[in-house]
């Protein structure tokens, strides 16, 4: 499990990811159902990108979101 605390770090890992996979950006977006244009903001930490794009980009990919409290109240 990897700790993302930034737009940054979730784009870099979303690219690393991708790269890994031998997607290509336009396969990527294709596949998401999203543009090119969202696929290399993401990648490069946009802050205001969709949650809901996000989300499908992260699938994709099959990457997974787990929400952890520090409290350890969920």
């Amino acid at each position: 499990m990897k700790q993302i605390t930034s737009s940054e770090e979730l784009g870099a890992l979303i690219h690393s990811m991708r790269k890994s996979q031998k997607i290509t950006q336009e396969k990527l977006a294709a596949y998401s159902g999203v543009g090119i244009r969202f696929i290399k903001e993401l990648e490069r930490g946009k802050p205001t990108c969709e949650i809901q794009k996000v989300l499908t980009v992260l699938q994709m990919l099959g990457l997974t979101v787990n929400i952890e409290s520090k409290a350890g109240e969920l």
